[in-house]
């Protein structure tokens, strides 16, 4: 195997590789990059400093929109949904150069279609950060890879972090965000909008799939959904840190509800992932995961309510965490290469998750859009045989 020699060094002064197309648009935006890329923020010295304390009264754009989303929609050259229940590709705009109201329909089109793709994207992480700020309040992680040690807010997606840290992903044992899971459920506000930006890519490969949790929730029957709606799931972070009265390494664990309702739709969405929702509080271990398990089989089984999105070059994706899981797909880790996949992310943190007896006249997408609900067989029914 050829051996890389590396082109630049991260803030620590470790080797870290970066595409001759990820450098320009990182000078081209103004960012010096001289002194260490990505920075490194300290680590937290203990599980109390790592805590996100403040609260902050959250309203999403998507509610004060026009529900038509005309100055959104009549400006695009093309609008394609890719599945009937989530994804929709956007043509011919820019969103750097938004204005509020289509702002506010994009945040809108968020919360009905899951996720928003805009192809060929001039934008800075600057204007990318201040897009996040629109739809929340940009989450500024205590451990992670940041773009600059002065743009908090914006942290990177590279195959190199992994690396240089000491980790080979490979055929078999590839990167975690392979596994279905949703971004930062252990906020106390966990990321409503979070915006991903690639600005290189590999040869081939490197797909993402989405799925949408208001049709996970459609999927369950009336009574399941009833015996789900009133429990609390406990949702971990990645990384750990020092308990100042044990002292053990320990994650953050926040509960949220497992039904969540989404301010703008008022629709109910499963509120579960299979990488971080750990338990159901008040639950034995094993008996939550009797109902845990078939919950992420539900979202990660049924290929109807799922997208797989082929990435291509300065491609943005906007998603709802709120209403989705997500797999990073990494099919491509045999391609030698000193040009990596590189992308920068920020996520907006929203509001604390709406429990259904908090919204009394919440009801599921399909109930919304006045479509069947399906039947419930209460046996084992063969689907490949008459």
């Amino acid at each position: 195997m050829p051996i890389k020699v590396a082109n630049n060094f991260d803030s620590k002064g470790r080797p870290f590789h970066l595409a001759k197309s990820t450098r320009e648009r990182l000078e081209n935006a103004g960012l010096d990059i001289s002194k260490g890329y990505p920075y490194y923020p300290d680590k937290p010295k203990d599980l109390d400093a790592a805590l996100r304390k403040q609260a902050w009264e959250f309203r999403d754009p998507g509610v004060r929109a026009d529900r038509e989303k005309k100055a959104l929609l009549s400006a695009a050259k093309e609008v394609n949904d890719l599945s009937p229940h989530l994804g929709t590709e956007i043509i011919g705009l820019q969103l750097s150069e938004f204005t509020d109201q289509q702002k506010d329909e994009l945040g809108l089109l968020i919360v009905e279609r899951t996720v928003v793709f805009f192809r060929d994207q001039n934008i800075t992480p600057q204007e990318q950060l201040e897009l996040g700020k629109w739809y929340g309040v940009p989450e500024v992680h205590p451990t992670a890879a940041r773009v600059h040690k002065d743009l908090p807010g914006v942290t990177i997606i590279s195959d190199e972090i992994a690396k240089t840290n000491g980790l080979e992903p490979d055929y078999k044992s590839p990167f975690g965000t392979q596994n279905w899971h949703t971004d930062l459920t252990h906020e106390p506000q966990p990321p409503g909008v979070t915006h991903l930006h690639l600005d290189h890519l590999p040869g081939v490969g490197g797909d993402t799939l989405w799925a949408s949790g208001y049709a996970a929730f459609d999927k369950l029957s009336p009574a399941f959904q009833k015996l789900i709606e009133p429990l609390e799931g406990l949702y971990r972070s990645v990384h750990s840190y020092t308990d100042l009265v044990t002292g053990k390494q320990s994650p953050i664990i926040n509960a949220h509800p497992i039904v969540r309702v989404n301010p703008a739709t008022g629709w109910k969405a499963l509120f579960v992932n299979s990488r971080f929702t750990v338990g159901i509080k008040g639950l034995e271990y094993s008996e939550a995961q009797a109902i845990l398990q078939k919950l992420f089989q539900v979202y990660e089984q049924n290929t109807d309510i799922q997208i797989r999105f082929k990435w291509t070059p300065r491609t943005s994706a906007l998603w709802d965490n709120r209403i989705s899981v997500h797999s990073a797909v990494y099919d491509y880790l045999d391609e030698v290469t000193d040009e990596p996949r590189h992308g920068t992310r920020v996520s907006s943190l929203a509001e604390r998750p709406i429990s259904v007896a908090e919204a009394p006249n919440a009801v599921s997408r399909r109930e919304a859009l006045g479509l069947p609900t399906g039947k419930v067989y209460e046996q084992y029914r063969d689907t490949y045989h008459s």
